[in-house]
C-alpha cells in the first residue's frame, strides 16, 4: 500500500478539464460559470472533432483548445486533457462536462476533499443526500445496477459510478493517462481500476441539471449500447492483471 502523503493544493496548480464535441451552444456559459465560481490555475477545452463553433467560442471564453482532428470519444478527449495537466505540471484536474449539468459552484467542495483529506479521487454525486435529478426510469435502474457492482466489488458505497464530475491528484491523473483509458464513456470500470491500484476514492454532493440544450449522451441505442459495454469491460477489469501506479 502506498503511503499517504500530504497534499498542498494552491488553486494556480488546478486545472479544470472540460471535453466537448459539438457544445457551441453551452460551452461559453460553462466556462463563464467556472470562472465565476471557483480561481484556478488554468481551463482546458478539448474540442473531441466538433464541425459547429465549439472551439471557437471556447477561446473567446478565455480557455485554451486542444482540438482532435476526428470525433475520438468522451474518455479519449478527457485523457488528452490528462497529458496536457502533467506537460504542464499541475497537481490537480477537475473534470466536467461541457453540457452545462455539472454546476462549478460546487469545484471547491471536491477540492476541499483533497486539500483536508487523504482523498485521491473526488466524485460529485447527484445522489446523495436529498438530491432531486430527473431520470427516466430506465436509466436510473442501470445507474442503481452499476453503482451497486462497484460497490460490491470495491467494498465501498458508491452511489453515481455515471458522475463525469471529478477532482483527480496528480497520481492518478497519470496514472490515467498512461493506461489503456475507455475511448469513450468512463464509468464504473475506471473507478474499480482505480480502487486496484490503490487510490482512496470518495463521494460528496451535488447538484446536477440537465443539459443546458436538452440533449443526453444516453438516447435510444447509445443507452444501450452503454450499458452493454460497461457491464462487458467490468468483467474485462476483473480478469486483466491488476494495473499498476507509476512510481
Amino acid at each position: 500500500m502506498f503511503a499517504r502523503e500530504k497534499f498542498m493544493i494552491e488553486n494556480s496548480k488546478v486545472l479544470v478539464v472540460i471535453p466537448a464535441y459539438n457544445e457551441e451552444k453551452n460551452i461559453g456559459i460553462v466556462i463563464k460559470e467556472v470562472k465565476k465560481n471557483v480561481s484556478v490555475g488554468g481551463i482546458i477545452v478539448i474540442d473531441d472533432g466538433s464541425t459547429d463553433a465549439t472551439s471557437q467560442i471556447a477561446r473567446q471564453a478565455g480557455a485554451v483548445v486542444l482540438s482532435h482532428p476526428i470525433n475520438l470519444g468522451y474518455g479519449a478527449a478527457l485523457q488528452t486533457g490528462y497529458k496536457y495537466a502533467l506537460e504542464k505540471s499541475y497537481d490537480c484536474v477537475v473534470q466536467i462536462d461541457a453540457d452545462g449539468q455539472h454546476s462549478p459552484q460546487y469545484v471547491n467542495n471536491l477540492l476541499n476533499i483533497l486539500k483536508n483529506e487523504p482523498i485521491d479521487i473526488v466524485i460529485g454525486s447527484r445522489f446523495l443526500g436529498k438530491r432531486d435529478y430527473k431520470l427516466s426510469w430506465i436509466r436510473k435502474l442501470g445507474m442503481k445496477i452499476l453503482a451497486f457492482i462497484t460497490s460490491f466489488i470495491i467494498s465501498q458505497k458508491i452511489t453515481d459510478s455515471s458522475s463525469g464530475f471529478r477532482a483527480l491528484r496528480r497520481e492518478v491523473v497519470d496514472f490515467f493517462a498512461h493506461i489503456d483509458y475507455p475511448s469513450d464513456y468512463d464509468d464504473a470500470d475506471v473507478i474499480i481500476l482505480a480502487h486496484f491500484a490503490g487510490f482512496h476514492i470518495k463521494e460528496v454532493p451535488v447538484t446536477m441539471y440537465e443539459s443546458i440544450s436538452g440533449k443526453s449522451m444516453f438516447n435510444g441505442g447509445k443507452l444501450i449500447y452503454y450499458g452493454f459495454k460497461m457491464f462487458l469491460s467490468i468483467m474485462v477489469t476483473l480478469l486483466r492483471e491488476k494495473p499498476q501506479r507509476r512510481r
